[in-house]
């Protein structure tokens, strides 16, 4: 603004001096003369004015560039592990430095002459790492994930709560917009309806200040746009071209909506029943998520959920676990068995704070995206319904590592020399591991034969973190969850002693709603446990099931 400013005054001189040195030029000096400097005042008045003109318009350039930063510096402020423990306030940290970024980088270009800025912030990108549009899309589906698993209210949210936590920002018509869209780019018109509408509702109740589009909102004919025609795609007609007039009344001269009615009056005539009326199934969106997603899938939600109890086994007990190994006659581990048959054990304050800070320590620099088998060629890939990063601890790398490694040898009694590596994982946005199996079942015969080790025999999960909200380990064939606390363990094995896959272990990892999830993990396969769990020489009591 002040060069600016500058460069207009020292224009105004320059040309006050030319028309000056015209007037010396042809003898007419104004400082010959008291009258004739008098006149100079009027000049003077004229100038001043030119400069208040500018100076106010600069003003008010600059309070429509700080309106668009203010959120962005005000994001800035807050404590940053508050932010990214916060799915909404995470998801807006991710929106503000991509598509909020890019409008005001745009804005800059265009109109707003703050070419410095623009230029820092592009250094800025080549310097430090920036979210990409793939981490946008993930932030919504995220979003969208925990919406569905925890059943949240789309109003809420849009207040900027979380199971009734209050409150991180509340959302703006933009940042629901922006939702909305990720949802109907991905083919989501369930999610997109419910963010349009509230986009709608603020967007409504915010008229005076949105007008068709202004500088900094999003304008409500493309909502309606967005809102019509996913409702459209969902069966409801009538709302789709009620919505659609709406739209009209907005923009009467728009390009696509009056053939959207007429194509929407169509299908309504065409689904129209033999006494005239409309079917039932154009009046409401026809599917519900419970349907879509099946049996397992709903279980698995509702045990994330916390809302059926487990079912413990009348051999529920607790125990001090002192025999076996001469390391727990010195430090016994509290044992806790919460299911038998197959038998889930949790182990209590079995990893130190100073342990886990070393593993954390050690495997933040590797982290890399979680992958998963493919089933039919035995690679690791990445998978939407596996969402975390992941990195491998040798034993011999740091004494921590080795001593962990030991002790879930003290623990369980099964040799660690051919089992995995200690994977560390740190959970996303959103993170999660949807159900699956720890072993390979008949068909993957090549799952783990480079390591040939045989099958995953066990698994050993330690917890690094508690959860504020979310993260649970579930069961859903045994109607069992199992909730984070820092420094516990949880324990099963994954194979009956003739080794068969048990197919009751499949389990899952619920998405993290509030807060923080380390676990590390390790797979302990059959070589090198011959004579710590013999294999059975007939099958094992079993369910029919068995893999």
């Amino acid at each position: 603004m002040m060069m600016s400013a500058k460069v207009f005054i020292i224009s105004l001189i320059f040309f006050v001096l030319v028309d000056l040195q015209s007037v010396i030029v042809n003898g007419d000096e104004l400082f010959t003369a008291q009258v004739e400097l008098e006149g100079l005042l009027t000049s003077q008045e004229n100038v001043v004015e030119a400069v208040e003109r500018y100076l106010a318009k600069e003003r008010s350039r600059l309070e429509g560039v700080e309106r668009m930063l203010l959120p962005l510096v005000e994001r800035g402020k807050k404590v940053p592990f508050e932010v990214v423990s916060n799915p909404l306030s995470a998801f807006l940290l991710v929106k503000g430095l991509t598509v909020d970024l890019d409008d005001l980088l745009s804005l800059s270009a265009n109109k707003l002459n703050t070419e410095e800025l623009a230029s820092t912030i592009k250094e800025l990108k080549n310097m430090t790492r920036f979210p990409t549009s793939e981490d946008l899309n993930g932030a919504a589906v995220a979003i969208h994930r925990l919406q569905d698993t925890y059943l949240l209210d789309t109003a809420d949210m849009a207040k900027g709560e979380v199971l009734g936590r209050c409150c991180t920002w509340k959302l703006s018509v933009d940042d629901l917009f922006e939702l909305g869209r990720q949802s109907y780019n991905a083919g989501d018109h369930d999610h997109t309806i419910l963010w349009m509408t509230e986009a709608l509702a603020q967007a409504e109740e915010n008229r005076h200040n949105m007008s068709l589009r202004g500088d900094f909102g999003v304008k409500q004919v493309e909502i309606l746009e967005y809102l019509a025609f996913s409702t459209y795609q969902k069966g409801e007609m009538q709302k789709a071209i009620s919505l659609t007039k709406q739209l009209l009344t907005l923009e009467p001269d728009h390009p696509r909506a009056k053939g959207n009615i007429g194509h929407y009056e169509r299908i309504m005539d065409e689904r129209k029943g033999e006494d005239g009326r409309l079917t039932d199934q154009t009046l409401t969106i026809k599917e519900r998520r419970v349907d879509e997603v099946g049996w397992e899938k709903a279980k698995y939600e509702a045990l994330c959920r916390g809302e059926t109890l487990p079912n413990y086994s009348r051999r529920f007990r607790c125990r001090l676990l002192r025999k076996g190994r001469p390391y727990l006659l010195i430090a016994p581990v509290k044992q806790e068995l919460v299911h038998a048959k197959p038998d889930i054990f949790i182990y209590h304050n079995v990893i130190s704070d100073r342990e886990i800070e070393v593993i954390e320590r050690l495997a933040q620099p590797r982290l890399k995206r979680a992958t998963v088998h493919n089933h039919n060629t035995g690679e690791l890939v990445t998978a939407q319904y596996r969402i975390s990063k992941s990195a491998w601890l040798q034993a011999d790398e740091h004494p921590v590592v080795d001593a962990v490694n030991k002790r879930i040898t003290d623990v369980t009694g099964l040799a660690m020399e051919t089992a995995e590596e200690l994977q560390v994982v740190n959970y996303g946005l959103g993170g999660h591991y949807e159900p699956h199996y720890d072993f390979a079942r008949r068909d993957e015969k090549d799952a783990f034969k480079s390591l040939g080790t045989g099958n995953r025999i066990a698994t050993f999960l330690f917890y690094m973190s508690d959860v504020e909200a979310g993260g649970a380990t579930v069961f859903p064939s045994l109607n069992l969850a199992l909730w984070p606390t820092k420094g516990s363990a949880a324990f099963w094995y994954n194979l009956y002693e003739d080794g068969v896959g048990d197919l009751s272990t499949r389990h899952a990892g619920c998405p993290v709603l509030l807060g923080s999830k380390w676990v590390s993990n390790k797979w302990i396969h059959e070589r090198g446990q011959e004579f710590t769990r013999p294999c059975k020489l007939k099958p094992s009591e079993q369910s029919p099931n068995a893999d």
